[in-house]
């Protein structure tokens, strides 16, 4: 199975500012979006049918640099991968490119927490689907080193 997945976006105007930039908070709804785009498509995993089972994965947390500017109408590629799973969190690493993935325009790490919806309190993931995304998570990724770390590790890569 697949751990890293991507996806391409083209921007739209009303997501700019009035210098035609991508607004800085749309950043993180084009992100977002991708990545259940990639759940969706990857994983065979939709976040409605999760709902109707009574759980969900909220956001607790997320830390996000800006690189480069991304303007009105570029087309981007969005990838994203698991980086760190517990039995209550998951953190995923977003990585938005130029269409080409030659330059990094934004690096999002963002943690969410599974929950009961009825109580909407933490839960622990059933002991299948944690095997299921163990299985998933970036080994070569040291989250625990942190973004910075990593985003010097990507720059050196790119650049």
């Amino acid at each position: 199975m697949q751990i890293f997945s991507q996806s391409y976006y083209i921007v739209r105007f009303n997501d700019c500012d009035p210098m035609g930039h991508l607004n800085n908070a749309r950043y993180i709804d084009y992100m977002l979006n991708a990545r259940e785009d990639h759940l969706r498509d990857s994983y065979n995993i939709t976040l409605p049918e999760f709902a109707r089972q009574g759980v969900a994965w909220v956001v607790t947390n997320h830390e996000i640099q800006y690189i480069r500017p991304v303007f009105y109408n570029d087309k981007v590629c969005i990838a994203s991968q698991l980086i760190e799973a517990t039995d209550t969190q998951i953190k995923v690493e977003i990585l938005m490119y130029d269409d080409a993935m030659q330059q990094l325009k934004a690096l999002m790490w963002t943690t969410f927490t599974h929950i009961h919806i009825k109580t909407g309190k933490r839960e622990k993931h059933k002991a299948e689907f944690q095997q299921f995304i163990t299985g998933l998570i970036a080994r070569d990724i040291k989250a625990a080193a942190g973004m910075r770390s990593r985003l010097a590790e990507l720059l050196g890569t790119l650049q």
